[in-house]
């Protein structure tokens, strides 16, 4: 008897009204977004109550569903006003809350009857035993641990009917599912309440101390400053596993990233895994192609993270250098002309006359060209286009559609990590 599998969500990052669009129309099922209260990411431009209405109206047209994020851990006061708040994503629309702390599950139960509850991945759920639990006392999806095994979901799955939610890209926290200090300790910013200053990829002088003797400074001993955070996380070309063990959602983490980001990735993963529903073998077709396809958008290594084996010092990242792609994001299309093959783009980094570029859109499309007839907003003709948002116009040999991005073949570029938890690009 052929087994029958369940198709998974795919489940995108929005930290915008903008990004959530874009994940939408890149084929998202659903999205998860931080509201103005109770949320881990305080600089992740969180919604308003009317944005998210709008999103979850816009959301609606594509059958797509919003979650909202409100796993912060909660100290004395913070509970004031949250059935409240909890009682208006209920009526706005919002599909569920994503929670870890146990104050604001029972809240958000007793005070918004009718929304639904998904355990956060803050709470560390490890075995099928913690999801019973929190059955019982009603969510009805669980957030796995990143730290979880293959091996341990695919049992979990076999013991419990719990929805289960899973990561399968983005950030690797250094720490266990995200209960870090350090950001506490070097700048007082506590990251279980939103604040998080990545600490972790600061550049740090690194010593080395032999018991009884002085502290020796490895400066200038190593390539450059160390650090001590993890690679990223990638398993789209292991993506037959999610679905073959039962795996209810592919969660895609990245909400501060740009719609660049955010549409390649949902787009590779909706590919994924309509391909391997439709056959293995359409899977094994395409899968090199969504692995090249995500290195475009990797700002640094990527690996598995826990599910075939413990990381070792092989999925962390020691300097405090992080890859940057050999593509940059410089456009999105708002319309084209058949009869001329022209297109109009609203620009997001610089553009030059004769720079080659890719076109990518939903349902996996994407061509290369080279940038020809470059004009401005009034029809002159530029060679340079360097102002952000600025209409342009040129000429594209095929049909592309509006919301498709266009991003330019860039090569030499290091993303260094500054004290304050910013970066800079600097060439290799």
């Amino acid at each position: 008897m052929t087994k029958t599998l369940k198709r998974p969500e795919v489940l995108s990052p929005a930290g915008t009204l903008e990004k959530l669009k874009v994940a939408v129309q890149y084929g998202a099922d659903a999205v998860f977004i931080g509201g103005q209260a109770y949320g881990l990411r305080s600089r992740a431009g969180n919604f308003t109550f009317e944005q998210m209405e709008e999103g979850v109206q816009f959301a609606a047209k594509y059958g797509a569903k919003v979650y909202v994020a409100a796993n912060m851990v909660m100290h004395e006061g913070n509970e004031a006003g949250a059935g409240e708040w909890f009682r208006k994503l209920r009526d706005i629309g919002i599909a569920a809350v994503i929670v870890s702390d146990p104050a604001l599950i029972m809240i958000a139960a007793t005070e918004a009857p009718g929304l639904e509850i998904h355990l956060s991945t803050q709470a560390s759920a490890t075995n099928y035993e913690t999801l019973e639990f929190w059955k019982e006392l009603g969510l009805t999806r669980v957030v796995l641990a990143r730290e979880v095994s293959m091996e341990e979901l695919a049992e979990i799955r076999k013991r419990t009917d719990v929805e289960i939610e899973a990561f399968v890209h983005g950030a690797m926290c250094i720490s266990y599912s995200g209960r870090c200090t350090l950001s506490n300790h070097m700048s007082m910013r506590d990251a279980n309440r939103g604040g998080c200053s990545q600490s972790c990829r600061w550049k740090y002088d690194l010593y080395d101390m032999p018991f009884g003797q002085e502290r020796k400074s490895l400066k200038g001993e190593i390539p450059e400053e160390f650090s001590m955070s993890a690679v990223d996380m990638s398993m789209i070309d292991h993506i037959p596993d999610m679905i073959e063990n039962g795996v209810d959602s592919l969660k895609i983490e990245g909400r501060m990233k740009s719609i660049h980001y955010v549409s390649t990735v949902t787009n590779c993963y909706k590919a994924a895994v309509d391909a391997y529903l439709e056959s293995p073998e359409k899977f094994e077709a395409i899968k090199q192609d969504l692995v090249d396809e995500m290195w475009k958008v990797a700002q640094r290594e990527l690996a598995t993270g826990f599910y075939y084996n413990t990381p070792t010092e092989n999925e962390q990242l020691f300097g405090a250098r992080r890859k940057i792609p050999e593509y940059k994001f410089v456009a999105e299309v708002v319309s084209y002309d058949d009869a001329t093959q022209t297109a109009t783009i609203r620009q997001r980094n610089v553009i030059n006359e004769g720079d080659q570029v890719e076109f990518y859109g939903p349902g996996f499309r994407h061509f290369e060209t080279y940038i020809e007839n470059l004009h401005d907003s009034k029809g002159n003709k530029i060679d340079r286009a360097p102002n952000p948002m600025e209409l342009l116009t040129i000429k594209v040999p095929q049909p592309v559609q509006a919301g498709d991005m266009v991003r330019a073949l860039k090569e030499g570029l290091i993303n260094l990590y500054k004290e304050d938890g910013t970066s800079v690009t600097v060439r290799a």
